[in-house]
């Protein structure tokens, strides 16, 4: 990949992802009702997808690239951790409708920036490691950037902000993806290192906020649909591998 297309192609992605989270908080606010089973199988099989993609890829890569994989990744962990019992809590991935919620609305944006940050650091690092690491994750992160948008929407909109607050809400998440991207390309040379902090918060959403936001679901077929996600991500890696990407 020449230098050009390291840095194009990656972006195209990332507004796509940008873009999905932004259309999610669309939905949400153009259609009074969902299904939310619909929303949890989506989730369930993002979990799934991206728990593998940062064990089976993110980890080990990263690991060969820096000596400092272990920490970053644990890092990139404690952070999301750090972030989400501090500056946001009691919010989840969802409709969110409930009182409660009324003064988290602005620190739901905070936080999902974040996560929405690294995940610009992650397609960007994935890119320039490789082309089929970078589609790999970003098939990873796109499955859940649609209810990324919907929650933070639906946060607002509990919160008593108004249909364009909570659109825009959606907007400026999916901006931070982009804005994490842009940061990877001047410091490519740490790209090793973004890529295990990225894995520790991709881990994080994964198994910490997603699979226990499955675990509440009432619909049966959803804890399956995690293994449904890790057996997507199975084929996606092969036929990635038998095109010679």
């Amino acid at each position: 990949m020449t230098d050009s297309a390291a840095s194009w192609v990656p972006l195209v992605f990332i507004v796509v992802t940008a873009a999905a989270t932004a259309l999610g908080g669309l939905m949400l606010t153009t259609r009074e009702h969902w299904d939310a089973t619909v929303l949890q199988y989506c989730v369930a099989v993002g979990a799934g997808f991206m728990l593998a993609a940062a064990m089976l890829q993110m980890v080990p890569v990263s690991a060969r690239m820096t000596e400092m994989a272990p920490l970053l990744v644990l890092a990139g962990y404690l952070l999301i951790h750090l972030v989400e019992h501090t500056v946001v809590r009691h919010f989840h991935f969802g409709a969110e409708t409930h009182t409660e919620h009324l003064d988290v609305g602005v620190p739901a944006l905070v936080g999902l920036s974040i996560h929405s940050f690294f995940d610009g650091i992650s397609i960007a690092s994935g890119f320039l490691v490789s082309p089929g690491l970078g589609l790999l994750l970003f098939i990873a992160i796109i499955l859940h950037k649609a209810p990324e948008g919907f929650t933070i929407a639906s946060i607002m909109l509990a919160a008593g902000r108004g249909r364009g607050a909570a659109q825009l809400s959606s907007v400026l998440v999916g901006l931070a993806s982009i804005l994490g991207a842009l940061c990877v390309f001047p410091l490519r040379r740490f790209v090793g290192e973004g890529l295990a902090l990225s894995a520790g918060v991709t881990l994080y959403v994964a198994a910490s906020d997603l699979i226990p936001e499955v675990n509440r679901g009432e619909a049966r077929g959803t804890a399956l649909a995690v293994f449904a996600g890790v057996l997507f991500y199975y084929v996606t890696e092969r036929m990635l591998l038998a095109f010679g990407v």
